[in-house]
């Protein structure tokens, strides 16, 4: 049986579907939060061009790192433009969520074996990396109201953020462009130094014990 808008039998009092729903409920705040995750998706783009292109260093290392630390300004000014407005929303926080994990956990991974971490056991701690951030976001999520002050507002991180994985990023692009070629044997490969970074950056992320205060 077909029901209408406005049937008496339909099971929900959802209003009707108009078209760009979605976009039409999305905040400023919001807009900001894509801007995070194209940046982030642009850079894993500019990554996989440079293994592509088997280039040296520069060309789109540089421009990918340079969409990481734009992603970050974007990820800075969408909770201050949202505390601004006061349009804090569960899909912003989720919406923000999925973007820091492209943007600062994926992209930084792509970048960082594209620049030369391409061993298996750099690639172990690269996914390590992004996993850690996975957890470290989705134990945020359903944790944010726990840590919430009496006005409702995160007083404190547990763990680092994961935006903090810019640090190991830029420690990485200083190493590649000193041609710093430490590496460590692992069996019958090679476990480069510069990747060691981001295997203490995740430990941090997951970290209970680790209490920063949130600006």
């Amino acid at each position: 049986m077909l029901l209408v808008p406005g049937d008496p039998r339909r099971r929900d009092d959802r209003p009707p579907m108009r078209h760009l729903s979605m976009i039409r409920s999305f905040h400023l705040a919001d807009f900001l939060t894509l801007a995070n995750g194209a940046c982030g998706m642009t850079a894993v783009l500019y990554s996989l061009a440079h293994t592509r292109g088997g280039g040296g260093w520069g060309g789109g290392l540089v421009i990918a790192t340079g969409l990481v630390l734009l992603a970050f300004v974007f990820d800075v000014c969408d909770g201050r433009v949202a505390r601004w407005r006061r349009q804090h929303s569960v899909l912003g926080r989720e919406l923000d969520s999925l973007a820091d994990l492209v943007s600062f956990g994926v992209a930084p991974a792509a970048i960082a074996f594209a620049a030369g971490l391409d061993t298996w056991p750099d690639a172990v701690i690269l996914v390590f990396f992004v996993l850690c951030g996975l957890s470290r976001l989705a134990r945020y999520n359903v944790t944010a109201e726990a840590l919430a002050s009496e006005h409702g507002r995160v007083t404190h991180f547990e763990g680092t953020p994961i935006p903090t994985s810019v640090v190991p990023l830029l420690l990485l692009l200083w190493g590649v462009h000193q041609d710093v070629q430490w590496a460590l044997r692992w069996g019958d490969t090679w476990l480069h130094v510069l990747v060691m970074p981001f295997a203490v950056s995740g430990c941090l992320m997951v970290s209970r014990t680790l209490r920063i205060p949130k600006p």
